[in-house]
């Protein structure tokens, strides 16, 4: 049977990546959190103190990037690896959020990022979440499915999630982080965050995980019986 590419693009806080990381498990296809990739760049650049408007100074940090991924069958958690060491838990902090948006919206980043997930995706078998996943890196994706949800819902399940992360942050800090970052993944010139014309929008405001699977589910098989 043809394994297919699956873009899943929306909104920060929607559910996207736990979608994506379902989706991938049941039809046991390759998961790629895009989001975690620039989250990464992120977290590199803050830590080393890099002024990413600095060309000179983000071409020669992008060489020195190494972004890896881990599962861990038994406990079916994913973690992102830079340069060789655990950083999930810090790239999913309020510190990274905060500048995520600004560091993705420079062109080398997402040059030097969309090359290594079209690399990794080119043979199928893939879903991707992210921003431009369906518009940019695999505009030919024979599923794309664009997450939205309303504020107030997105907003406590990124509370839920850093809490149980250990991360103590306020709704209304998360609600401004999530404001912003609407505000500059939309409005970037370099690949903006938009639905593609041809995905399939989903709003999951008001289902739970299971039901959102089995409606992705149901678009899958449709999608592999035409």
């Amino acid at each position: 049977m043809k394994r297919i590419i699956i873009a899943i693009d929306g909104y920060a806080g929607c559910g996207k990546s736990t979608l994506a990381k379902q989706l991938a498990d049941t039809l046991h296809y390759l998961f790629l959190d895009t989001g975690a990739m620039y989250r990464a760049v992120t977290l590199y650049l803050l830590d080393n103190n890099i002024d990413w408007l600095d060309d000179d100074a983000l071409t020669h940090a992008l060489d020195h990037i190494k972004i890896q991924f881990g599962y861990k069958a038994s406990l079916n958690t994913y973690s992102t690896y830079l340069n060789g060491k655990n950083v999930e838990e810090e790239i999913r902090g309020i510190r990274v959020s905060n500048k995520v948006s600004e560091v993705s919206a420079v062109s080398a980043v997402r040059k030097f990022l969309v090359a290594q997930q079209q690399e990794i995706g080119k043979d199928g078998g893939i879903v991707l979440d992210g921003r431009d996943i369906g518009t940019v890196v695999f505009p030919e994706a024979e599923l794309k499915i664009f997450v939205t949800a309303n504020m107030d819902v997105r907003v406590q399940r990124r509370l839920l999630e850093l809490q149980s992360s250990g991360i103590e942050v306020s709704a209304e800090e998360i609600k401004n982080n999530l404001l912003k970052r609407d505000h500059e993944e939309t409005t970037r010139s370099d690949s903006p965050l938009k639905q593609a014309d041809d995905a399939v929008l989903l709003d999951n405001s008001n289902m739970t995980q299971e039901e959102q699977l089995a409606w992705a589910i149901q678009l899958v098989q449709r999608k592999l019986q035409t």
